[in-house]
C-alpha cells in the first residue's frame, strides 16, 4: 500500500530528472566561492526577487537567523508574529545564540500583524528598551497569502519608524501564485527575504537568503559562523535551480488538489474545515474522535499532522487518487 504523506511539503523525493541534474552540477568548493552551480543558483534567486545578491544556506531556519542576526545587533529586538515560524518554531535560535529579543503579537484570523499592533510594539527611543529594529513577516503564513495592498502598509510603517524588514518567504512561490504575481512583486518591499527550496519547489535540501550586496556580505560571515559552510555543495544547488526551472508552475496543482480535499471533507459532523488559500488544509476536530483520527489514518496509509490542529498538506509527490484515498480513510472514521 502506497504511503500518502499528508504532513508536510518538506517530504517529497527529488524527481528522477532532478537526480539526473544534481549529478551533472558542475562542482567546486563554496566555501571558498569557486562552486559554479551555487554561484549560478545565487545569481538567479536573486535576480528572480529583483535583489543584487544571495547565499545559499542548508536551511530555512537558518537563513532567518542569519538574516535576524546581521539586522540586529546584541540587545535589540525584531518584531514578530506569535505564531510566525521565526518566532516560535525556530528553537529561540535568535534569542539564544543572537541575543536578538523578540517581541511577538498576535495575529489576525488572516495571517496578518494588524498596523497598529506593529506601530504599538515598536519601542520609544529609551535606555529601559530594547532597541526595536527588525519587522519578520511571513507569506505565506498557515497556508494564507498576506495581500499585497498589506504588505506595503505594513512595511510602508515599519520603514517610517525606522525598522529593517525581513521576510520569512519559505514558501514565497506559493503564495506568489495564490496572489497572482511575479515573487519579485512581493520581495520588492523587504530588505530581506528567506526563499525554501526543499517545501513546495521539491528539492531536497537549502535555502536561500537575498538582499543587498553589503547585506549578503555580512550574512555570510554569519554563514560561516553557525556552520552553514558548505563544500561541494553544488550536487544540492542543481536541484533547486531544477526546481526554480520546473516546479514553480506546478503549484497550482498542490493548492487545487488542496482545495480537492477541503471539499472533501466538508459535511462530516464534527469537522471544521478551514478554506484553503495554497496547498495547506486546516481541520479542527470535535470530541473524543479528534485523539483516533490521526492514528486510523495511518492504519489506511494517510499521515498527517496535529501538533495544535489536523493539517493535511499537498505537494508533487501527491496525486489526485492520493486525495480520493485519505477522504475516503477520514469519512471511514467518522462513519464508524
Amino acid at each position: 500500500m502506497k504511503i500518502i504523506d499528508l504532513r508536510s511539503d518538506t517530504v517529497t523525493r527529488p524527481t528522477p530528472a532532478m537526480r539526473d541534474a544534481m549529478m551533472r552540477a558542475e562542482l567546486g568548493d563554496d566555501v571558498f566561492g569557486d562552486d559554479p552551480t551555487v554561484n549560478a543558483l545565487q545569481e538567479r534567486i536573486a535576480t528572480m526577487l529583483g535583489k543584487e545578491a544571495a547565499l545559499y544556506v542548508p536551511t530555512g531556519t537558518q537563513s532567518n537567523l542569519i538574516a535576524t542576526m546581521t539586522h540586529c545587533q546584541r540587545g535589540e529586538e525584531y518584531i514578530v508574529g506569535q505564531y510566525a515560524h521565526t518566532y516560535r518554531w525556530e528553537a529561540g535560535g535568535a534569542a539564544v545564540l543572537g541575543s536578538v529579543q523578540p517581541q511577538p503579537i498576535e495575529h489576525q484570523p488572516d495571517g496578518t500583524l494588524a498596523i497598529a499592533d506593529i506601530e504599538a510594539a515598536i519601542k520609544p527611543d529609551d535606555s529601559h528598551f530594547a532597541r526595536s529594529r527588525l519587522l519578520c513577516l511571513e507569506n505565506t503564513f498557515a497556508g494564507k497569502a498576506l495581500p499585497m495592498a498589506y504588505m506595503a502598509d505594513a512595511t510602508g510603517i515599519a520603514r517610517k519608524r525606522g525598522l529593517a524588514i525581513h521576510l520569512d518567504g519559505a514558501r514565497l512561490f506559493n503564495a506568489a501564485t495564490k496572489l497572482g504575481v511575479n515573487a519579485k512583486d512581493i520581495a520588492q518591499h523587504f530588505d530581506s527575504v528567506s526563499v525554501c527550496f526543499s517545501k513546495g519547489l521539491g528539492a531536497p535540501v537549502g535555502s536561500a537568503l537575498v538582499g543587498s550586496r553589503d547585506f549578503i556580505r555580512q550574512a555570510h560571515r554569519y554563514r560561516k559562523m553557525l556552520g552553514g559552510g558548505m563544500r561541494q555543495a553544488g550536487v544540492l544547488a542543481g536541484a533547486a535551480l531544477y526546481a526554480l526551472d520546473h516546479h514553480i508552475e506546478r503549484l497550482l496543482e498542490d493548492h487545487a488538489l488542496a482545495q480537492r480535499l477541503a471539499d472533501g471533507l466538508q459535511g462530516i459532523s464534527g469537522l471544521t474545515v478551514e478554506p484553503p488559500q495554497t496547498n495547506m488544509v486546516f481541520v479542527d476536530v470535535e470530541g473524543e474522535r479528534a485523539k483516533s483520527l490521526l492514528p486510523h489514518l495511518k492504519t489506511r496509509g494517510v499521515l498527517a499532522t496535529g501538533l495544535y490542529r489536523l493539517r493535511f498538506v499537498t505537494h508533487l509527490d501527491v496525486d489526485g487518487a492520493d486525495i480520493t484515498r485519505a477522504i475516503a480513510a477520514v469519512r471511514e472514521h467518522f462513519s464508524a
